[in-house]
């Protein structure tokens, strides 16, 4: 049983893994993602991409709403500049996918930047109508800038490229998505041992306050979106090397609810919610699928019944998460993690 965790300095008091077990499970985890590929099946490691893909974006999210307290409902919208970008550039320029991915996150960061400006004046309500009319906006020029987008009809890309290895299969692909989705959450959760992840929380808590206390507000939000774009640009560009076709309707309003879904269900405000947000929201559908295939013998017309099901369900858990555990999927974890720390004794 523990009972306590000695720091003896600052560094120590502020480390993201600070006893043994905390890394030893960490190198559990990383062991278990590298050796995914030698025992998941082709499925499996599709689901596993998808799910690292997300894990990108909501965690992109989660900065801006859950830790900055800035509702977005644009998120796809941002993915989907970056998609394009890396897309183009990767057409056009010939550049590397590596490069691509930064390309996708810095053009999604900029436009991010640029719908943030109201977030100064409006927030709440406000803000998310502004995000929504943003992304209205830009899936309007993905429609109209036919040069560039392809229009309707989209744009494709070759596969990915690691080494001179091709990445068009999941189990290939998992080699480039893996390891971003993790310096991704890793550069996240160090993000906010910072004086910008600390100046982001004050923004949140109370912006009034932050401001009386010399916190930029506009800088500091602005800066909130462009980072939170970035991530969703990069989750955008591995999107598009991980599908090779993109078009409009790739990335709906729909998608933002997803990913809204994704904190919420994960627990906003805790890197470790998004994480696990995400993952939970990625095979929902798939569990739909799954029961669809089960009572299709007995009920033929399930598939076109069921379709808009999802939905209904992404809806209904961000309802019954607010109502019975707004702290999310994370919570409970912390909650299960108490229990064994003081097992068999009771508090």
């Amino acid at each position: 049983m523990r009972i306590g965790a000695l720091k003896q300095t600052y560094d120590a008091d502020h480390a993201l893994l600070d006893t043994g077990v905390q890394r030893a499970w960490a190198a559990a985890g990383i062991a278990a993602l590298i050796l995914l590929p030698f025992i998941g099946s082709e499925y499996v490691l599709y689901l596993a991409c998808l799910a690292a893909i997300h894990v990108v974006a909501a965690t992109g999210l989660n900065i801006l709403t859950g830790y900055t307290g800035l509702v977005s409902l644009g998120h796809a919208a941002f993915m989907g500049v970056g998609a394009y970008a890396a897309a183009v550039a990767d057409s056009r320029l010939g550049t590397s996918a590596f490069l691509n991915l930064f390309l996708g996150g810095c053009a999604a960061a900029v436009v991010g930047v640029v719908v943030g400006l109201p977030s100064l004046r409006v927030k709440g309500l406000y803000l998310a109508i502004a995000t929504i009319g943003a992304s209205v906006l830009l899936d309007f020029v993905f429609k109209n800038w036919t040069p560039v987008t392809g229009g309707t009809r989209g744009l494709n890309l070759p596969p990915a490229t690691l080494l001179g290895w091709d990445l068009a299969r999941p189990s290939a692909f998992w080699w480039l998505v893996m390891p971003v989705a993790v310096l991704s959450v890793l550069a996240a959760a160090n993000l906010f041992r910072t004086r910008i992840g600390r100046a982001f929380i004050a923004v949140r808590d109370r912006d009034i306050s932050a401001a009386v206390l010399g916190i930029p507000l506009l800088r500091t939000k602005l800066m909130s979106f462009g980072l939170s774009s970035f991530y969703a640009g990069v989750a955008g560009a591995l999107f598009a090397y991980f599908f090779r076709s993109i078009t409009p309707e790739s990335f709906p309003f729909v998608y933002s609810i997803f990913f809204l879904a994704a904190i919420i269900v994960g627990g906003m405000g805790t890197i470790l919610g998004g994480v696990i947000g995400a993952i939970f929201m990625t095979l929902v559908p798939e569990a739909l699928k799954l029961i669809v295939a089960v009572i299709s013998p007995v009920w033929p017309n399930a598939v076109a019944v069921l379709s808009p099901v999802r939905t209904v369900i992404f809806g209904a858990l961000i309802v019954g998460f607010l109502i019975f555990e707004p702290h999310g999927l994370a919570e409970i974890w912390r909650r299960i993690r108490r229990f064994f720390h003081l097992w068999p004794f009771r508090t």
